[in-house]
């Protein structure tokens, strides 16, 4: 019974799912032992040779239980080969549960030899948790086991019981020197908090002296780690993620203040580089073998959600998800792209207790925020810490002090550098653009070096979301110009693109949208991005134009150069029809736009496959263009429409299914055919016949357009 409630308590540990996984099922008793045996020898080979920069004790005290493991091990294994009688059903069971330790201990091992330095020294409290966990599984392993029943030599038995003998002492280590040094790395922390810029020699001697990082190489590895943990386990995670935005900034700034700028590191960035995830190891263990249901992902980070609330448009985000969105400057909502009516966040209690009903069925690691139930709140309360920001004022003084008159290699480091600072946070962009960096990127924007280039535009495009930067980029002589220039002629196709999402983010600004579109050649670009770009660059070109679409004086010009041919064409991308059609419903409100779309042979029956194919708001965005298009395009356009196969289903459809707008605008179309000369129409051989009664038609309005959807009205459709 004593031996029963151990492995009992050892199992409920762990993950079952993991367990499942990794357990050995149906092996002989001497092929577990060749396994275990192999698996030792391996960790021993790969770790005891490996110079760990912390928690150098707890791994060499790990491996050097797993040594002694393996003497046992392949003691057994070789007296098996000699007819050996069978092992004991517990030291089988004992077996088992050592290959789930020798494989927790892989990970951990890994994780200390493959983590950076930073991330080790701020974890330090919790990896020599894990290190200490492991030894008390080992020890109540090592208590359950039957040495004396598995015919084992004196010595071997003499240093296993001396190992048990270990493990039952052995408590909980953490490095002095290591504990010292994390402390350090905070006081750093508050210095910044208080205003007050570090020291430099106390900066040189903490990063270079002690911990051993020595080039700018090294400094953006640490870097680039930290930040995969804000990104990847932010809401759980120690520390917060805002006091790790503060280290991330610290140590960017002595990057640049220790070693300056290094031109053999300017290099354009990959979108096929990723490297892998690495996170906090219970997490990491979890999420290896659980698939997490799509409905408990955030839309945004597209994680398990921890924190879930819901905003004014009614989608659920995870907290931090969509405080840092709002933070960043946003005004709409990520999914559905509605402006918010305001910013409070309401917890979605419902579905927070359904994910921690998830997890606990599923043994992955779930705690939920302190102030989950707290009273709904603004995202205010999570904006950086002040450390963060004055690290990062100190930092951009620094590169645009290099983006002056810096080399070239330089010039294109800060421009990167300035890219990332301004991917994060208003504040952050507000003093970029107060430190005079828009000035010297826009000369960049022209630089034939095509890192300098991407880095400088995307920075632009960075700087514009924020509301105050919008002005002072269109007020920078010849800014507009270059922007233009970098979408027509970049010299990378990622520059390209993001110049065209630098204009669709100034064109929010109503001002802005006919200055835009009379810059020469800014409209053929999109519209030549959208019909050859990837398809993130037709995205981009698509919004853009979209927004150029929303001013009227904008309309002959889209039509001159062949936008609304790109747009038509645009119809039949799934990636970007929703917005061609958008854009498309709004020209052809114009005769001048509804003639041009009534040209384009593809128009209607792109607009049609939308309304079958398309997505919600892509069927509303279809159905509305072609009520315009009637409406504004005259007897042809109207006829063209009216004749088009498969419409009176669609609409029927529509009229049970749609939007509430796209039923406004289905209604006011099937209006239209009630009030043109014939009351029954034929399409493609199929007799639709539309009788409306009741109400009359209001006064001094065109009998044929009204938009009145209190009419009833009765669609019949002749099945053949």
């Amino acid at each position: 019974m004593a031996t029963a409630a151990i492995f009992s308590s050892l199992r409920r540990r762990r993950s079952p799912s993991l367990e499942a996984f990794l357990a050995p099922v149906d092996l002989t008793q001497v092929a577990l032992l060749q396994t275990l045996a192999a698996v030792s020898s391996e960790l021993i080979s790969c770790f005891s040779d490996k110079p760990f920069f912390f928690q150098r004790r707890n791994s060499r005290s790990l491996i050097r239980k797993i040594e002694i493991f393996l003497v046992m091990l392949e003691y057994l294994r070789d007296s098996g080969s000699r007819s050996m009688p069978s092992l004991p059903s517990t030291a089988i069971l004992c077996f088992k549960e050592l290959y789930l330790l020798l494989y927790r201990s892989k990970i951990l091992l890994d994780y200390c030899a493959q983590s950076s330095k930073l991330w080790l020294l701020l974890q330090n409290h919790s990896i020599s948790g894990h290190f200490h966990d492991l030894n008390q599984e080992i020890s109540t392993l090592l208590d359950v086991f039957p040495i004396n029943d598995v015919g084992l030599s004196d010595d071997v038995r003499e240093q296993v019981e001396l190992l048990q003998k270990h493990a039952r002492k052995a408590k909980l280590y953490v490095d002095k020197s290591d504990e010292n040094l994390r402390l350090r790395f905070f006081s750093f922390l508050n210095e910044f908090d208080n205003g007050r810029i570090p020291n430099h020699v106390d900066l040189r001697l903490f990063f270079v002296e002690r911990l051993g990082i020595r080039d700018a190489k090294s400094f953006r590895s640490e870097i680039e780690f930290l930040e995969e943990q804000i990104v990847n386990h932010e809401g759980d995670i120690e520390p917060t993620a805002c006091v790790l935005n503060g280290f991330v900034a610290i140590t960017r700034y002595c990057r640049f203040l220790l070693f300056g700028f290094e031109e053999d590191e300017v290099q354009l960035p990959s979108r096929k580089q990723k490297k892998p995830r690495k996170g906090l190891i219970t997490r990491e263990i979890a999420d290896t073998f659980v698939t997490i249901p799509k409905d408990f992902c955030c839309p945004i980070s597209l994680d398990l959600m921890r924190d879930p609330v819901i905003i004014s448009t009614g989608q659920t985000y995870d907290r931090s998800s969509i405080v840092r969105w709002l933070e960043e400057g946003h005004c709409t909502c990520p999914k559905t792209g509605q402006m918010l009516i305001h910013t409070r966040l309401v917890p979605n209690r419902a579905l927070r207790n359904l994910i921690m009903q998830w997890c606990t069925a599923h043994s992955v690691p779930y705690d939920p925020p302190e102030a989950a139930d707290a009273p709904a709140e603004s995202f205010a309360e999570a904006l950086p810490i002040k450390a963060a920001t004055e690290a990062n004022r100190a930092t951009t003084t620094l590169l645009v002090q290099h983006l002056a008159n810096g080399s070239q290699g330089a010039q294109a480091i800060a421009a990167r550098e300035i890219r990332l600072l301004a991917k994060t946070g208003k504040k952050n962009r507000a003093f970029i653009a107060e430190a005079g960096a828009i000035p010297h990127l826009c000369k960049l924007l022209s630089s034939s070096n095509p890192v300098a280039q991407e880095n400088s535009v995307t920075a632009m495009l960075n700087l514009s979301i924020y509301d105050k930067n919008k002005s002072l980029i269109m007020d920078e002589d010849g800014c507009l110009r270059s922007i233009v220039e970098v979408l027509r002629l970049g010299l990378t196709t990622e520059a390209r693109e993001n110049a065209a999402a630098t204009l669709f983010s100034l064109s929010a600004v109503h001002d802005y949208k006919k200055r835009i579109a009379d810059q020469g050649g800014a409209i053929e670009a999109l519209a030549g991005l959208l019909r050859v770009g990837t398809p993130r660059g037709k995205k981009d070109a698509v919004t853009a134009l979209f927004n150029l679409s929303t001013h009227s004086d904008n309309y002959a010009r889209m039509i001159e150069v062949g936008a609304v041919t790109a747009l038509v064409g645009a119809l039949g991308n799934e990636g970007v029809a929703e917005e061609a059609a958008g854009a498309l419903a709004l020209i052809v409100r114009q005769p001048i736009g509804a003639e041009a779309v009534g040209k384009e042979e593809m128009a209607v029956a792109g607009l049609i496959t939308m309304m079958r194919c398309g997505t919600a708001r892509g069927k509303e965005n279809a159905v509305a263009a072609l009520l315009e298009l009637c409406r504004s395009g005259g007897a042809a356009a109207t006829e063209r429409v009216l004749g088009a196969p498969a419409l009176a289903g669609l609409l029927q459809t529509l009229l049970f299914t749609g939007t509430k707008r796209a039923r406004r605008k289905a209604a006011s179309l099937a209006r239209v055919f009630q009030r043109c000369e014939n009351a029954s129409l034929h399409f493609g051989g199929l007799g639709v016949g539309y009788a409306f009664a009741g109400n009359s038609t209001p006064p001094n309005r065109d009998p044929r357009f009204t938009d009145d959807v209190s009419m009833p009205m009765s669609i019949s459709v002749q099945v053949l």
